[in-house]
């Protein structure tokens, strides 16, 4: 394969599962694969898993004559800007890890490890449902809410790398306990564990729901979708519930940036449709005119694939090209 464009190793490191693919450059991918992370296994056993995975990648690349040139890892939590894992609340194992400097030295090429939202920002802005923005909020609604932000073309990361986490944004001061020590914020209310949480309620308050006792103890938010689908009315509130909250965080992201878009990516986002409603009412009330007109919303297009896009795409940028690096 004379000729033949490199590739990067990009990465998607979730709480349950961890996706790798093969990707070119310009964003087309290969021989994508998958293993359940088993979080609790440790951090040794972890980390000889995805090493082992990387490893086998890499030994295809070589199978198709391609070489990988560098790895990008989108990984949940808070981290540094030299790939240090500083807290990963999924991921505990890895906390304080130097994860980018591990990954080098065990694969003998240049790692770049960046937040899984920032990743997946960067994916869908680049190559994805956001091209059509220069600014845009992409928002993973999934176990929790994550967050990436791109202005004017670039990656936002604030002076820390923790800027973004549009999921703990406050949207009622004394509502429900959240895994960050807060209380109230947006992913206990619109993110895939969120919804459930809102027909729990909705159906102890009495709204009127099909769901029998034992269906209630093992919710999900795909039943819940469903459910809603078919007019139960517990269903509708809960995601009457859940897009009244993010009208509400949209409302002050739209007031703050003014920026184009906002994509919803994520497992929940399948429900984007049944949240709009109470979403724009909501958006309408709290956002001011000008900046409420200019904001479109729309959902992702990559969908799985663009946690590793977006890492490969940091990567091929930042430790390839860093001095002429196309925008993000």
């Amino acid at each position: 394969m004379m000729g033949a464009p490199p590739l990067l190793l990009g990465v998607d490191l979730g709480g349950t599962n961890c996706r790798m693919a093969l990707v070119e450059p310009e964003g087309q991918t290969f021989q994508e694969e998958r293993m359940p992370t088993e979080a609790s296994s440790g951090r040794t056993v972890f980390l000889q898993r995805v090493e082992g995975l990387c490893h086998e990648m890499i030994r295809r690349a070589g199978e198709m004559d391609r070489a990988v040139v560098a790895i990008g890892v989108g990984a949940p939590g808070v981290i540094s800007a030299d790939g240090v894992i500083e807290i990963s609340p999924n991921l505990p194992q890895l906390n304080g890890l130097s994860f980018a400097e591990h990954l080098q030295a065990v694969l003998n090429l240049p790692a770049l490890v960046m937040n899984d939202a920032n990743a997946i920002a960067v994916g869908e802005a680049q190559l994805g449902a956001g091209r059509q923005f220069s600014s845009s909020l992409t928002m993973t609604l999934g176990t929790g809410v994550g967050g990436g932000l791109v202005l004017n073309g670039r990656l936002w990361e604030g002076a820390d790398g923790a800027a973004g986490e549009v999921g703990h944004i406050m949207v009622e001061p004394e509502g429900r306990p959240c895994g960050c020590g807060s209380r109230g914020c947006l992913e206990q209310y619109s993110s895939a564990t969120g919804l459930v949480l809102n027909a729990l309620e909705a159906i102890d308050r009495g709204v009127p729901s099909r769901f029998s006792s034992a269906e209630i103890s093992q919710l999900t938010s795909q039943n819940v979708a469903a459910a809603a689908r078919q007019g139960d009315a517990a269903a509708l509130a809960a995601f009457a519930e859940g897009g009244r909250r993010l009208g509400q965080a949209l409302a002050a992201v739209a007031n703050l940036l003014n920026i184009d878009g906002v994509i919803i990516t994520g497992g929940a986002s399948a429900s984007l449709d049944l949240m709009r409603p109470s979403l724009d009412a909501e958006l309408k009330i709290r956002g001011f005119a000008i900046p409420v007109r200019r904001l479109t919303i729309v959902q992702g297009i990559l969908q799985d694939q663009a946690g590793m896009i977006g890492a490969a795409r940091m990567a091929w940028d930042r430790l390839l090209h860093s001095g002429n690096a196309g925008g993000i």
